[in-house]
Formats: C-alpha cells, structure tokens, sequence
C-alpha cells in the first residue's frame, strides 16, 4: 500500500495531493472589517459565508491552514488609545474582538463540514484551546485549520505581526494577507486613480516607501525571516486557491 502522506523537514506529514501546491503551508491574515461588509462594523454573515467557501476549498486542496482575523468590526485598541483610553486596557479589548470573530468564522466553517480549532493567546479554555505551539502543529498534520485568535496576546503588538509571528513558528511556506484591493499599490488606489500596482516588489523598497502593507514590526519580522508574502483581495473568488497553486495573484512580497 503506498503512503497517503509525504513528510516535510519539519517531521511533520504533508496530506496527499499536494503535488500541485507551490506552498502546500498557509497562514492566511483577514481582516475583521472584511467579516462586517458594507457596514465595517459586526457580521455580515453573506460575506462570511462566501470567505468561508474560499477556506473550505483551499483546505480540501490538501493546504494546512492557519488563520488569523483582526478584530477592528468589533473593536479597535489603537482607536481608544487615541481617545483616550489606556493603552493597555484597549490592546487587550481589541484582542478579545479577534477572539469573537474567531468563534464566528469557526462556526460558519464547521457547518460547511470543516474540521477546526480556535487558539488563543490569552487563556480562555472554556472558548477554546491555549496556544501551544507544538499542538498546533498536530491539529495541521491532523488536517484540522486551525485559527489562531487574540493576537500575540501582549498589547502593542498588531493582528498583522500575529499572524507573522504564528505564520513562522508554524514554518508556513507563504503568508497571504487578503484585502479589499487587487495587492499592493504605490498610492491608495481607492484615492488615486494613477497609483501603480505592483506584481512584486521587495520588503526593503515597502520600507522604504513607507506603503502601508503591514505594520513595520511585521514587515521586518518576514524580511529577517524570509517569509513571503501575498497581498491579494479576497472579494475575488478563487484568488486565495490561484496563488497556493503558484499562480501570479495579487502582489508577491519577498
């Protein structure tokens, strides 16, 4: 009987059929405004459902999957700092908004047939499991997605540099941050209308260009680390399959 799985240097087991991946690893990033729709605020579960079907496919792929959401529908502790508020208390009020997107997105996936887990930085487990690094990556060998909520669970760290931070503990081959435009621009092209989108570009020149893909503590952990980057807008159905495949998608980052 031939083996169903193949073994990467990590030791742990790739699921069959992933011949075809180019990164058969990944830490997708999602935003929690794209969880609200049109309103930026709360659920818009149509939408959810539709980012969901994208996940599900991909994880029928044979991707191992890792999930980070913001929480900014809910809650955003960089905007209450601003207002006034401690900083701490607000990073912490943010973090708990990204552990309630997690439970949404968990539940919409499970009902389409998805096996998952939620784990949080901060502990909670009567919501779900502790981050334990090497559990994580047995619910990935195990085929499981795993979504991985309340940020690096220290404040004045972004969601951003959580899902860099998970996406190289969990040696993902690729990170992938779906947006709400087609990857990365030399100017906000909802503002301007000669803003050049780029097909790659390096992290040193979004440095420094200052383009707003990440936050630069994100951006220098995936530079020191080699870690790439696909920036790509999750509105396009099929687009997060396209580039595990290797297809060109969005913006590479590398």
């Amino acid at each position: 009987m031939s083996d169903s799985s193949s073994s990467r240097e990590d030791g742990a087991s790739v699921p069959s059929g992933t011949g075809a991946l180019r990164y058969p690893r990944v830490l997708l990033k999602l935003s929690g405004e794209a969880l609200a729709g049109p309103d930026k605020v709360g659920f818009n579960f149509d939408q959810i459902g539709f980012f969901a079907d994208q996940i599900v496919n991909v994880a029928k792929m044979g991707v191992q999957l890792g999930l980070v959401i913001g929480g900014g529908n809910i809650v955003r502790g960089s905007q209450l700092s601003q207002r006034g508020m401690d900083r701490v208390s607000a990073d912490y009020m943010g973090m708990l908004g990204t552990v309630i997107n997690a439970l949404a997105l968990q539940d919409v996936l499970e009902k389409k047939g998805l096996d998952t887990r939620v784990m949080t930085a901060i502990r909670m487990e009567e919501l779900a499991e502790p981050y334990i690094r090497r559990r994580a990556l047995r619910h990935f060998e195990k085929g499981r997605t795993v979504i991985f909520a309340a940020g690096t669970g220290n404040p004045y760290f972004s969601t951003d540099t959580a899902a860099v931070l998970r996406a190289i503990q969990m040696k993902a081959d690729v990170i992938i941050k779906a947006t709400s435009v087609d990857g990365v621009y030399s100017a906000d092209p909802k503002k301007d209308a000669d803003a050049k989108l780029y097909e790659t570009i390096s992290y040193r020149d979004v440095m420094l260009e200052e383009l707003r893909v990440m936050d630069q503590t994100a951006i220098t952990l995936c530079k020191e680390n080699q870690l790439p980057l696909i920036v790509l807008n999750i509105h396009r159905e099929g687009a997060i399959a396209r580039a595990v495949q290797g297809d060109r998608v969005g913006t590479l980052v590398s």
